[in-house]
């Protein structure tokens, strides 16, 4: 067995704006699997100050990693555990994924931007076709990010369209439960991160008190023994987690999460970290593998269109599906 990596950066056709920051490019680090006539591509896909493991030597552990598998020919996942996004490039690269054609309902993905700018973009998400749109709120002014909310209600009630916010851990803890009190006017399906993650006395609070459910996401970063796991469910007990395997365990610890979750009675989905095609293909098949072929709950899966220079793979989107051929 033999491994290469390939580094590439990719460009974001706009600016991508969060409560973090913006992203103008990505990174990704490639690993090809040849073992006699198999080949597999996975995709290790950090990011900047969010990732646990986003470190200066990446390419360098990324490497040594490799060279374990190499030797030994299966991924030591324990070992491995704090490096998810590693992880998930190898579990995929190792993969022979095969699938029938398949459907996924996605949501459409609204960056943050000036109140003309995602004005613009709620529009073309609904005109479409998308029922299920997710903004990303928390970094403009929180008067016009409520009136931007208010003008898709005004015009499409929740049977049309489902409306999902983001707020990145955005919102000061101070303020967290009126803004959650000020959105649930509007028929919101769900909240992720409202405040920023690592304060769970806080966090379990607003979970208990918001008149909107609740979904970790950064939360669940770093989190990553079975235990730990346990303890923060338990401990928070949210309304949803949403999963990226880049960041919360790679495949296998995702399988985890969401098995831990269902013990809860707490829902999830899954979604992209704005992985290339490449990764978003094998999430895909991911979400398919867990949730079965039938999924009717919108997943995160519409990023690949964000790039200019996006690896082609067998899989696009129409309306408000991911087409997987």
């Amino acid at each position: 067995m033999k491994i290469e990596v390939k580094e590439r950066v990719f460009h974001f056709k706009q600016p991508a704006g969060t409560s973090r920051g913006v992203y103008i490019e990505r990174k990704s680090w490639f690993v090809e699997v040849t073992d006699g006539d198999r080949r597999g591509i996975g995709e290790c896909a950090p990011l900047p100050d969010l990732s646990c493991d986003a470190r200066l030597d990446y390419a360098e552990v990324l490497r040594r990693f490799c060279n374990d598998v190499e030797r030994s020919g299966k991924i030591e996942r324990d070992a491995m555990r704090d490096f998810p996004s590693m992880l998930f490039g190898l579990e995929t690269a190792m993969l022979d994924v095969r699938q029938e054609p398949a459907s996924i309902p996605i949501n459409g993905l609204v960056w943050m931007g000036t109140y003309e700018e995602m004005y613009a973009r709620v529009k073309e998400k609904l005109d479409a076709g998308f029922r299920c749109v997710k903004l990303k709120i928390g970094a403009i002014d929180w008067q016009e990010e409520l009136e931007l909310i208010r003008f898709v209600r005004q015009n499409f009630s929740r049977d049309e369209v489902e409306l999902r916010v983001d707020a990145n851990g955005g919102f000061p803890v101070g303020v967290a439960l009126e803004r959650l009190k000020q959105l649930s006017d509007y028929d919101i399906h769900s909240i992720e991160q409202p405040i920023r993650q690592g304060q769970w006395d806080e966090m379990g609070r607003l979970c208990e008190l918001s008149p909107l459910p609740i979904a970790l996401d950064e939360e669940l970063i770093g989190v990553n023994t079975i235990e730990k796991k346990q303890q923060l469910l338990d401990y928070i007990h949210p309304q949803f987690i949403v999963l990226k395997p880049s960041l919360h365990g790679g495949i296998n610890g995702t399988r985890e999460w969401i098995a831990l979750a269902q013990e809860r009675a707490i829902g999830s989905w899954i979604t992209s970290a704005l992985e290339s095609n490449v990764g978003l293909y094998a999430i895909a098949h991911l979400a398919l593998e867990v949730y079965g072929p039938d999924i009717t709950f919108p997943q995160g899966l519409g990023t690949g269109q964000l790039f200019t220079d996006n690896i082609p793979m067998p899989i696009e989107i129409k309306r408000d599906r991911l087409i997987i051929h």
